[in-house]
């Protein structure tokens, strides 16, 4: 059973009362950020700034007395990553989140996706589960304590582009901060302790030959045909990937590897010239994006060798790497025990990785709901409100407040 009706709130319990009523402050941040737009996406049509939403943060940050730094990213004036401090030192926690959003269907939505709407115990609004409401909680959850008082500092970490390029994440690995030494995202995983994922890569894989027509097979080379060996060769792959990683951390132990787009040609009495294939992977932890990039073109280079195809194999995007915060970690300890379940996995990604390459030890834990990301009437329970406020506090109170090893 969660530990949140005896360790972290003496008057809520989920099981046993409606829930709580959100603290007006809290109510009054989230509105505001719910209508604040701040879309990324990899097209520009939908692509918007994430400055608005930065811009809130850090006035509110300010007034409760954080040292806050804005970090625009390089080459993007209108995408910007914050970092704000609360007393001092080296170490301490630091709560981080994805400011940005998915875009939308808006004649698929009952409610304004830019109007904070409460209704049936549930709060509505873009970015409600996934994950703009993280930053109001930990606001409050923030709150009363007196920063003279820290032993190590409390971080709260704001990142553009983690729907879209992850260039917000990458940006601070660049600069090498923040310098905390636990983490923890808030990303939807209804408040249950996270400490592994699955990584991310998607590849196109072109093969280019020569047209000619189809009455004559001497006059050209078939791209088409080429692309069917190269699947079967990628499929072949695929199952030696299988059967070398396995990891029952996962509801799908093992890496995939979707062959999730082709076309080829443009006519039936026309030899294909040209042929592209999309493929996803998604590597277990301890599979590096490289070395599988490296082995995809090597394999695939030496089946066409002498074929007169032409091969080129392009990331659609710089990918994301798998995630694992070893289960001895202070804060998956921490997460666990406020939170009564023990630290699981999930298949979609997070800036976790980033993180843990910065040295510190992740956790990935927030009040959301992952069936609620990305879709239509997003909405976080209002139930889930006051025991993360009261989760967040304890953690701070452990990790800022008390001296740590």
């Amino acid at each position: 059973m969660p530990l949140f009706c005896g360790l972290l709130s003496a008057t809520y319990c989920p099981s046993k009362n409606k829930p709580m009523p959100a603290p007006a402050k809290v109510i009054d941040l989230l509105h505001d950020l719910i209508a604040a737009p701040s879309v990324s996406s990899v097209s520009p049509a939908f692509d918007s700034s994430n400055k608005p939403v930065i811009s809130l943060l850090a006035e509110w940050l300010l007034s409760e007395g954080f040292e806050v730094e804005i970090l625009p990213l390089p080459g993007q004036p209108n995408k910007a990553n914050l970092i704000a401090t609360l007393g001092s030192g080296s170490g301490g926690l630091v709560l981080a989140g994805h400011t940005d959003t998915v875009p939308f269907d808006a004649e698929k939505w009952n409610h304004d996706p830019f109007k904070l709407t409460e209704a049936d115990n549930r709060l509505y609004g873009l970015g409600m589960s996934d994950m703009k409401s993280f930053f109001a909680l930990a606001i409050e959850a923030a709150r009363g304590f007196d920063k003279n008082n820290f032993q190590q500092p409390l971080i709260i970490l704001a990142t553009a582009d983690e729907e879209s390029t992850m260039d917000g994440a990458k940006a601070l690995v660049e600069l090498g901060k923040p310098k905390g030494r636990y983490a923890v995202i808030g990303e939807p995983t209804g408040l249950k302790p996270i400490n592994a994922h699955k990584g991310m890569m998607m590849e196109s894989v072109r093969l280019t030959g020569r047209s000619g027509h189809s009455s004559d097979p001497t006059l050209g080379i078939s791209a088409l045909e080429g692309m069917q060996q190269a699947m079967t060769e990628i499929l072949k792959w695929r199952e030696e990937l299988q059967s070398q990683y396995r990891d029952a951390l996962f509801a799908v132990p093992f890496p995939t590897l979707n062959l999730g787009h082709i076309h080829g040609g443009d006519n039936p009495n026309r030899i294909c010239g040209c042929c592209d294939l999309h493929i996803d992977l998604r590597p277990l932890p301890g599979m590096e994006l490289e070395e599988l990039r490296a082995t995809l073109q090597q394999r695939l280079f030496h089946l066409l060798q002498g074929s007169e195809l032409e091969l080129s194999i392009t990331p659609l995007f710089d990918g994301t790497p798998a995630m694992h915060t070893d289960k001895s970690s202070a804060i998956v300890s921490a997460a666990e025990k406020l939170t009564g379940h023990a630290a699981g996995s999930v298949a979609f990604c997070t800036e976790g990785p980033y993180l843990n390459a910065m040295g510190m030890e992740t956790v990935i834990l927030g009040p959301g709901d992952i069936a609620q990301a990305h879709q239509p009437d997003e909405f976080l329970a209002l139930d889930r409100i006051q025991p993360t406020i009261d989760l967040l506090k304890n953690l701070i109170q452990r990790f800022c407040m008390e001296k740590t090893g």
